[in-house]
């Protein structure tokens, strides 16, 4: 797979946590979790450092991932990602957005290419 976007326009394939359970990186797992750690304040350790994308219907996800709405809403709707949903970019979707603006232009892009 070249390219897994989440659900809210993340491009999941360029995570590190995609990518350590991809390769099985231990060293990736390690400074990805002492960064993460620093950077919203939570304990994690390399073991938590796994995930095999949003869209992936089992498996591992990571942290907020497991139990995001706005994934939980895509695969109800059985969209791709919230790009190909007939109510985008709807008030969930749009907090988000607002947040991550390249998740925005990612969802954007996608809209723009022909059906």
């Amino acid at each position: 797979m070249d390219r897994m976007i989440a659900y809210c326009g993340l491009t999941c394939t360029g995570c590190p946590a995609y990518i350590a359970a991809r390769d099985d990186n231990d060293e990736l797992r390690k400074k990805t979790a002492e960064e993460w750690s620093k950077a919203y304040g939570a304990e994690l350790k390399p073991g938590d450092i796994n995930c095999d994308g949003c869209i992936a219907t089992g498996g591992r996800h990571i942290g907020y991932c497991a139990v995001c709405e706005i994934r939980k809403c895509g695969m109800e709707r059985g969209v791709e990602n919230c790009a190909h949903c007939a109510d985008y970019a709807c008030e969930k979707l749009e907090v988000f957005l607002n947040q991550v603006p390249a998740a925005r232009a990612t969802l954007e892009d996608i809209r723009k290419e022909p059906a």
